[in-house]
């Protein structure tokens, strides 16, 4: 370990120092007092790493001894998580507060589990991958069941853990093969042993456990039980997170070990890639349509679009990794629009999750209703919303990596899925009126986020403020 290699993990070093700084301060002073201030702190600090982290740094350098790989894809994907979370965390302290919830340890949870992801993208050891993975995964466990009252939140954060560890088991099992077959852990080294057509059997068992658990924290079909029940039980401003910044940084993992240790064997893991895209599409535009509860539907939309993203990496190029770094970036920009959407949802000052609740909401919330219907029409991919763009891409990239046949299912299930997104925005607009419908007005900071989110799923049609050019150079210094 070298003066260099700390230079490097700067970032990471100094938001794990914050968190673990403010855990002391705040258990020695006034804990839960502090916490609507850790959580401004949290987000500031948050975007301000995400600044450096944009605006340092060109190329590709490693550390310590080639175990952490920084380069313009994992800064691509540290800025997006960073800033998912930093705004997931505003946008979740006014909900927090007035339920009781909000804790001092939920912002530093959220941080430390933001570090995780962070190694997470720039690993390139299967030991650096499991330790960012873990430090991930274990916050995350805590803050699905904060509400200790509720026992649907206990069960989610039970369900969870106990699933997220069956995935960290064969994920380890999965690295112990890659281990013994390929005699590195490092991708630089795996790398030369999987070439393609000569993966021995061992090796590709190994590859195939490790996907199994990648898909299992990117919620893909059918490593998906979990979605369902945690995005419900948690907390909204959590599910909010989980559908946000822990997408991001699993996809960008899964893009990572595939290219940069087994990149010279597109051919062993395509297929799987495809098979994985097409259950997830699938299941999750079908299992959507009978749901009524507007977070149980989320979660079913969730593994839907986890599919498109796949659907982007199925074919192995450069093309492919392009067109799923535009599509996370343009799905949380969604989700956080649509969360804050959710967040609004109050009847009497009790969270309401009922889509019948929904009917006639334009007519007491035009400008909120008509925000919310762009969104709407951007997940489920309706031209000339930004959403459209995001699956155009990913359509594309599968089709001219010959896989014309998943981007025919990718528009089969795009149509099928629009169903449960054009349902919502009827109960809005045509519906019948609710006795128990929500409520109007909301925080003006949610009301904000929304209508930033629908301008962007409009004006960012324009030039993709950027983000076409920085995911292309991001994807061709990953690949190469």
């Amino acid at each position: 370990m070298t003066a260099a290699d700390l230079t490097l993990v700067l970032p990471e070093i100094l938001l794990a120092c914050y968190a673990m700084l403010m855990l002391l301060v705040a258990v020695y002073t006034t804990k839960d007092g502090l916490a609507s201030t850790l959580v401004w702190m949290t987000a500031g600090v948050m975007i301000a790493m995400a600044a450096w982290i944009g605006t340092t740094g060109e190329g590709a350098k490693s550390a310590f001894n080639g175990m952490l790989m920084i380069d313009g894809f994992a800064r691509f994907a540290k800025v997006t998580i960073l800033l998912a979370a930093a705004v997931v965390l505003v946008m979740s302290e006014g909900y927090m507060k007035a339920r009781g919830l909000l804790r001092f340890e939920y912002p530093l949870l959220v941080a430390l589990s933001a570090v995780g992801m962070m190694v997470m993208v720039s690993a390139a050891d299967l030991m650096a991958l499991y330790m960012g993975l873990e430090l991930q995964s274990l916050a995350l466990y805590v803050v699905a069941s904060l509400r200790r009252d509720s026992v649907k939140s206990t069960e989610a954060g039970l369900k969870y853990f106990v699933l997220g560890a069956l995935s960290s088991g064969l994920l380890l099992y999965g690295a112990s093969l890659v281990y013994g077959y390929a005699g590195t852990t490092l991708f630089s080294g795996i790398i030369e042993t999987a070439q393609a057509g000569e993966v021995s059997l061992g090796l590709l068992f190994g590859l195939v456990f490790l996907m199994a658990g990648m898909a299992f924290k990117v919620s893909a079909v059918p490593f998906h039980m979990w979605t369902p029940d945690v995005y419900e039980g948690s907390p909204t401003p959590v599910t909010a997170f989980f559908a946000t910044a822990p997408k991001v940084a699993a996809m960008a993992l899964f893009a990572r070990v595939l290219h940069d240790a087994f990149g010279n064997a597109v051919s062993d893991w395509s297929q799987i890639v495809a098979l994985l895209s097409v259950l997830s599409m699938f299941l999750g535009a079908v299992a959507a349509i009978g749901q009524t509860n507007i977070k149980r539907l989320m979660a079913f939309s969730s593994i839907a679009h986890m599919g498109y993203a796949l659907m982007g990496l199925a074919g192995g190029t450069v093309l492919g990794v392009q067109a799923m770094l535009i599509y996370m970036a343009i799905y949380v920009t969604m989700n956080v629009g649509t969360f804050a959407f959710i967040l609004m949802m109050e009847k009497d000052g009790q969270p309401v999750t009922d889509i019948g609740a929904l009917n006639m909401y334009a007519k007491r919330e035009p400008g909120k209703a008509l925000a919310m219907l762009v969104l709407l029409f951007s997940l489920a991919g309706v031209p000339p919303m930004l959403g459209f763009f995001a699956k155009f891409y990913v359509l594309r990239a599968a089709y001219e990596a010959g896989l014309a046949w998943l981007a025919v299912a990718g528009v089969i299930a795009s149509v099928i899925g629009a169903y449960y997104y054009l349902r919502i925005v009827f109960y809005m607009y045509f519906g019948d009126e609710a006795e128990e419908g929500v409520d109007g007005g909301g925080a003006p900071l949610l009301s904000g986020l929304l209508m930033a989110s629908a301008a962007i799923m409009v004006l960012g049609i324009a030039n993709m403020f950027g983000v076409e050019a920085a995911a292309a150079a991001a994807a061709a210094m990953l690949v190469n």
